[in-house]
């Protein structure tokens, strides 16, 4: 590749904020590349907390791409083509004074500023792999604009001119030669596997290696690993079967199973896991099977009438996004344009949807880009949450997807056949289900969806004044909806039951309440926030029915005449189900709470009534009374 040199490196950072008119000023790569490499250089020799950190992300996601643009990267004696660790000034060669944070993170947002406007006139994949390294940088530098005080105009200035890159109107996934994958375009919504939105940078880009250190966002690693993004040989070829059932055809591409489980879970009696044929249309309702279809999130499975029908039959109107998918793929869905790097679409199955796809996220699918199933072999897993917190009732249903998938249920299958609450929702809008998931949501302690879109609480109460329910109309709803529940797959332990159930009852009653012609609620309360029934969580119960998660070992004993810890010796002593047990009264893994109830808990460890499924061994017991005897230290 062949770029002149419009502006130098000097210039790049002079060059002031420009807009859309002036763009064709933008900087070659080769000028970006000498600056970005200064630029590290600088943040290396800055004498700032996290100042080596800011160099090496630079150097992994900006420098790097922008190396490879360039054939013959321009070097300054003792510079070197990208960063290194200083080794002190070298001779003939004057060091430049060490900057100030505040210089270099100016000089940080003019060189965002500077990618971008590149890539608006020359959305290069590598330009726009550097650009998305230099956003991410900049999003965790400054944060978002409304907070960034004097940077605000410059941050609200790069997201207007990334907005002017070159992508669909529904947003593009470039897919990265060997590299990431490349989120272009302000439509694209990308959340979490519960639902919950991610912020993301105006250029993002995606891990699709499985190595990053800071998943979902590329860190560089592909490089430094060798990943390929090749399909393999090995890979199931692309072949559609077809099977008939009584409204339509159901087709299967084995080829673009990513193995997901979502239809074989939902009706494992018409899509067997072990049977042959794969699909039973005469196993379920059609509707049912049109509804698993439908959820397939990797388009494998299609409806049509005939071969003149849509591929599109199956699909469903859906704003953009990307799902991060847990322990699994990346899954698209409303739309988002696949290019390869040379910025045609990538190769796809005869009449795949082009509104729903998987995307590899573990690196080794045979069918890269699109997931293949290979994360479950791979044992591909995210990060695992701190054992220590609580997880809200939101996170525990599963998020959004699962409460949508509930209410959908509800409302397409039971209300619409009941007699008693058909009535009542017979004028609701289209998305009433998208709706209560998202009320359920910020109830159950996910983020605030419902006030966002809907408008929070004074929305809600609005939807009850004046609808007149009755108790055998609210005692349905609660039925059919717990009923929903289960179909759904949300959690059954008791635990999450008595909570949810808790819920439906209240607002429920809450609801019938309000609905009165006499009543008068008050007008601007806050969104309820549920939580679990008397602190009773589901995770330290011994369950009676199948095999808990193993608990970790407990800590080694102290030996003799050494100092007993409470941290190092006496924490881990206590379960996560002791620990649950006594929430009610005291905190097992606070040393405070431990202190000060410790003559209490060593006669209940001597007496056998805690843990209340077993008896301490002595030598345990001994530590304890050995660390209360110590003087309970930390």
């Amino acid at each position: 590749m062949n770029r002149s040199d419009e502006m130098d490196s000097g210039d790049l950072m002079n060059s002031g904020t420009n807009t859309s008119s002036d763009v064709s000023r933008a900087p070659s790569a080769e000028a970006l590349y000498r600056t970005v490499s200064d630029l590290a250089r600088a943040w290396r020799r800055a004498d700032l907390p996290g100042a080596e950190q800011v160099a090496a992300r630079l150097a992994g996601t900006v420098v790097r791409p922008l190396r490879e643009l360039t054939p013959r990267p321009p070097e300054t004696p003792g510079t070197g083509p990208e960063p290194g660790p200083a080794t002190g000034p070298v001779p003939g060669v004057s060091a430049p004074p060490r900057p100030d944070r505040e210089q270099l993170e100016s000089d940080l947002l003019e060189l965002a500023l500077a990618l971008t406007r590149r890539c608006i006139t020359d959305p290069h994949p590598g330009l726009l792999e550097a650009c998305a390294g230099a956003h991410r940088l900049v999003a965790d530098v400054f944060g978002e604009p409304d907070t960034a005080d004097s940077n605000t105009a410059e941050l609200l200035e790069l997201a207007r001119l990334a907005a002017e890159i070159p992508a669909g109107p529904r947003g593009r996934l470039v897919v990265r030669t060997d590299g990431p994958y490349l989120l272009v375009g302000g439509p694209v919504i990308l959340s979490s596997w519960l639902g919950e939105p991610i912020a993301r940078p105006p250029v993002a880009a995606l891990c699709r290696c499985g190595r990053s250190g800071s998943r979902p966002w590329c860190d560089g690693t592909h490089a430094e690993v060798g990943f390929s993004g090749a399909k393999l040989d090995t890979r199931v070829p692309d072949r559609i079967d077809t099977y008939p059932a009584r409204q339509f055809e159901i087709r299967d591409n084995r080829g673009l199973c990513a193995h997901s489980g979502f239809c074989t879970d939902a009706l494992p009696t018409a899509f067997r896991v072990a049977g042959e044929p794969f699909v039973a249309p005469a196993g379920a309702r059609a509707d049912d099977i049109f509804r698993a279809v439908q959820s397939c999130p990797s388009g494998a499975l299609r409806v049509a009438h005939d071969d003149s029908a849509p591929p599109d039959l199956a699909d469903t109107a859906r704003e953009p996004g990307v799902e991060v998918s847990l322990d699994g793929p990346y899954r698209v869905t409303g739309g988002v344009d696949l290019v390869d790097d040379s910025g045609t679409g990538t190769a796809r199955a005869p009449r795949a949807s082009l509104e729903h796809y998987s995307l590899c996220r573990c690196g080794h699918s045979a069918n890269k880009p699109l997931c293949s199933g290979a994360h479950w072999y791979a044992d591909f897993h995210d990060p695992v949450p701190d054992p220590d917190t609580e997880p809200t009732l939101f996170a525990w249903a599963g998020g959004y997807p699962a409460l949508l998938r509930m209410t959908r249920l509800f409302y397409e299958r039971h209300v619409a056949a009941d007699e008693l609450l058909a009535p009542l929702f017979a004028r609701m809008e289209p998305d009433h289900p998208e709706r209560v998931a998202a009320w359920l949501s910020e109830v159950f302690g996910g983020p605030e969806l419902y006030s966002r879109r809907y408008g929070g609480y004074p929305r809600m109460l609005a939807q009850h004044l004046n609808k007149h329910l009755g108790e055998t109309q609210r005692a349905r709803w609660v039925a059919l909806l717990a009923r929903s529940a289960d179909e759904a797959g949300l959690p059954t332990d008791p635990e999450f039951r008595a909570a949810f159930t808790g819920y439906l009852e209240w607002g429920s009653r809450l609801a019938v309440e309000n609905s009165r012609s006499d009543a008068e609620p008050p007008p601007n309360m806050p969104v309820p926030k549920w939580w679990w029934v008397c602190n009773t969580t589901p995770v330290p119960r011994p369950t009676g029915g199948a095999a808990a998660q193993p608990e970790p070992e407990p800590p080694p004993l102290p030996a003799e005449g050494e100092t007993v810890g409470f941290a190092q010796h006496i924490q881990g002593l206590f379960r996560a189900r002791d620990r649950g047990a006594m929430r009610f009264a005291f905190d097992l893994h606070s040393a405070d709470d431990v202190t000060r109830h410790a003559d209490a808990i060593l006669a209940k460890l001597r007496d056998g009534s805690m843990p209340c499924d077993g008896v301490w061994p002595d030598d345990r017991i001994a530590v304890f009374a050995r660390w209360i005897e110590q003087g309970t230290r930390p």
